[in-house]
Parts: C-alpha cells; structure tokens; sequence
C-alpha cells in the first residue's frame, strides 16, 4: 500500500534550546515503524530519476525502499551496499536535496521527495546494531592475486571506498595517512552532531578486519615519493585520494590578526582536540556547507554571545543545503545576506572586527549565476573577535612528483571514469581530482579506481 501524504515522515530532533549546548547528533533516526511509513510514500515509478538521475553511484533506492516496506531491514543493507561503501556516512551527510531527493517525481507539484537519506541511514544503523556478528564472519571476496600490493594514499571517502573493494578482492592495501587519526574530512571536518564519530570509525574498523595496513603519520612527498612506492616498496599500484583541505583565505588587509583561522582548522580542532577559542561574537564568512558546520560549532562556543554568517550573495544563491541552513538559525545564528568583507579590524594584533560592505547582484552570467557587486559608500564594521575564514579548499599536491597536475589549481588529472592519472600505476579520485565535491562522489571515485585497478593489474 502507497501512502500518499505529501508530508514527509518527521524525524525525531533534539531541540533547538538544548543541542546548541552539546555536540550529540541532532537527529536521533527513524523508528522501524516511522521508517516503513516513509518508505510506503515511495511510488516505485517506472524510470526512478532519483536513482539514475540523482544519485552520482546509482544506488539502487527503489529496491532498498522496497525492502524496508516490507521490514527487511537486512536485505535493505544488502541492496544498499553493492553500491555503496559508506551508507551509515551518506545517509547522514550526503546533499540528497541536490541529488536523489531533488530527483524524487514524490517532490514535485508541492509534495515533499521520499526522505531517502533519512531512509539510507536507518538502515545502515540497524545493520550495525543488530547485524555485527554476522558481518564478522563474512569472508571477503578473493578473485586476484593476495600477493599484489595497492598503496592508498589519504584515507577520506575516496580512499575508504577504493581500500574497502580492494581487499574484497584479495589484494593486500597499505594506507597512508599523513595525519595521526584516519577519515579525512570525515573524522575533522564534519561535526560531531552531524556525523558521530563512532560512525567513521565502524568503517575503519570493517577495513581493519579485512586486514589493511595502516601508515600513520605518513605524508606523500615527505616520508616516501610515488616513485619510491613503486619502485622501492613494491606496490603493484597507488591510488591518490588525499582530499582538498588546504583553505582559500579571505586575502584582505588585516587577515594576519589573531583571531581570523580557516574554517578546516577551527573543525579540526573542535572534531580532533575539543578544543574551541573563546569568544563572545563570531563571525564566519561564506555560505557553503562548511560555513554551516563552521557557524553551528561557533554557537556551542560556552563564551559564544552573537555568532552571523556573512555572505555576499541572497539566500537564493547561498549553496548550503537549506536544511542545515535552517537548522543554524534555530540555534541562533544570524545571517548578514549581501555583505561583502572589506578588511579584519585589528587592535594590538588582535581581530575586533570585519569592516564590510553592502553588495548588490549583477544580471545572471552565461552560467546563470548573478555576481556580486558593492554598493558605494556602504561600508560598516561587525563587532568580532574571532573570524572564521570559510570560502573555499583546494588540495595541496606540493608533494606529489611525477604525475600531471592542473596549471591553475594543482589538481591531479586523471581519467574520469578509470582515475588512471598520467603514470601508468598510480591513479586518482575524489576532491584532489575534482575539487571539494560531496561524500558520496568521492566515494564513487574510489570505487571506479579500484575496479580500475583490479583490470590493470589482471592483465
């Protein structure tokens, strides 16, 4: 039966008043009942854009919806899985506004889409909370050659994934890491309340079972080159998926004050260290996701008074997702729209406040997207004494010799579909290809490697 509410299924949140005091997840997930509610809004239409349209690894959502209608749960995993890696990850942090839910034929005409992120995650937990021995005794696929070696360089979703179908495979996978905790972005970047960290590491762990090997510590271009891995070491192939987590910074006179950091290393050191600067107003600048991570951590600041978003655009251009963005403003963050940063207001070396100025928007481009342009003599300052720089990463690929590089921005150029970069044996995927993308088109990435890989290296 077709339950045909335009509404979707609510999902249990801790309250405004209270999350802003705490880093707990936010949204507490789908009760069994609740999540075959929402699955019955699926229609089960005939050409499912939100798979094939809106999924950047073609997930299979009708079937896996249709297992959870049923209360299958398990085989609802099942399905998920010979698609994706990370289900537990993307469910809770993947933009299905921009992807499948945006593609749901459910959203259009005034309904709301099916929740599949919401669905996706249900799932994954109640696979890893009910399901844990079993995975434990389940042998890994072992088609090629044991004796093969991959090297992995970074392991944020890209890596994970690639490492993840490499071992299925039988091959033996080193991971480097050049920091001293695994996940990438997705252990210090993305907060704890949206992504609990018990998460990430569930995955690691399931690699770890599959016997990787672990390099902490080590960092492409300082401990060992590509050359060396292939020459020296042994590995039979390297996959490059060391992310993009060097910041853009604001380049305005004033931003060598104390009291301006990059949004990448503010998250950091909240995700890794718990430790926060304090600080009575809080300015973050930029309208990304990341800025929306950057702010919602801003608020839990103890000492925290006043903490605004400024961003040079409206809200219709702003590209966070509208739910965090949403959620942001229930736990008191203030956006200053069509405000322009001018220059870091310093006294004794140290940030007082962001001198700005009024912006207008220009006629739409080629690309349809309205420039910013600044109003004269519209120049004001918002009091802050921490200014949190989040408009942008990029990788940083200094230490990567002897593949080809972009001009302009240094990205690894590889083949879209195979990630085989311009040496034969090393490839490469995720956002040190393509520049800060989504979690689950990095992931993507590195399976499209790692298939590329097993080919490469059967011949």
């Amino acid at each position: 039966m077709i339950n045909m509410s335009k509404k979707q299924t609510r999902m249990p949140m801790q309250d405004p008043e209270t999350r802003n005091q705490n880093f707990d997840e936010v949204s507490l997930g789908y009760t069994p009942e609740q999540a075959i509610l929402e699955a019955m809004r699926c229609l089960r239409c005939r050409k499912h854009p939100c798979m094939t349209s809106g999924c950047p690894v073609h997930n299979h959502i009708p079937e896996f919806i249709a297992k959870i209608t049923e209360g299958d749960f398990e085989e609802a995993y099942q399905v998920l899985t010979e698609t994706t890696s990370l289900p537990a990850v993307c469910g809770r942090v993947c933009p299905q506004y921009l992807q499948c839910e945006g593609n749901c034929v459910r959203g259009k005409n005034g309904g709301r889409p099916v929740a599949i992120g919401a669905l996706e995650r249900f799932v994954a937990d109640w696979h890893r909370n009910n399901s844990a021995a079993a995975e434990e005794n389940k042998d890994a696929e072992t088609s090629a050659d044991s004796q093969k070696k991959v090297a992995v360089i970074g392991s944020g979703p890209a890596s994970l994934a690639c490492a993840g179908d490499l071992l299925n495979l039988g091959y033996k996978v080193t991971i480097f890491e050049k920091e001293n905790v695994l996940g990438g972005v997705l252990t210090y970047g993305i907060p704890e309340f949206r992504l609990p960290k018990e998460i990430v590491r569930n995955e690691i762990d399931g690699l770890k079972k599959k016997g990787v090997k672990i390099e902490l510590g080590k960092a492409v271009g300082k401990e060992f080159s590509l050359d060396e891995l292939l020459d020296r070491d042994g590995f039979s192939a390297v996959f490059v998926g060391n992310g993009a987590g060097r910041p853009i910074h604001l380049g305005i006179p004033g931003q060598e004050a104390e009291g301006v950091v990059a949004a990448a290393d503010f998250l950091a050191k909240a995700n890794l260290e718990n430790e926060m600067p304090k600080a009575e107003n809080i300015i973050i600048v930029g309208g990304g996701n990341v800025a929306m991570d950057a702010c919602r951590c801003a608020a839990r600041i103890p000492s925290a008074k006043k903490v605004t978003i400024v961003y040079r655009r409206s809200l219709a251009e702003m590209p966070a997702d509208p739910k965090e963005l949403e959620e942001a403003i229930e736990e008191g963050v203030q956006v200053s729209y069509l405000t322009g940063p001018v220059a870091i207001e310093a006294a004794d070396g140290k940030a007082v406040g962001l001198k700005c100025q009024k912006m207008s928007l220009s006629e739409p481009d080629e690309s349809g997207r309205r420039s910013p342009v600044p109003v004269p003599d519209s120049e004001f300052i918002i009091e802050a004494d921490l200014i949190i720089e989040a408009i942008g990463t990029k990788s940083d690929n200094s230490g990567i010799k002897g593949i080809e590089l972009s001009e302009k921005k240094g990205y690894i150029i590889a083949d879209p579909e195979t990630c085989e970069s311009s040496r034969e044996g090393i490839f490469a995927g995720g956002d040190t290809v393509t520049g800060p993308k989504t979690v689950i088109s990095a992931m993507g990435a590195g399976k499209r490697a790692a298939k590329a890989i097993d080919e490469y290296l059967s011949k």
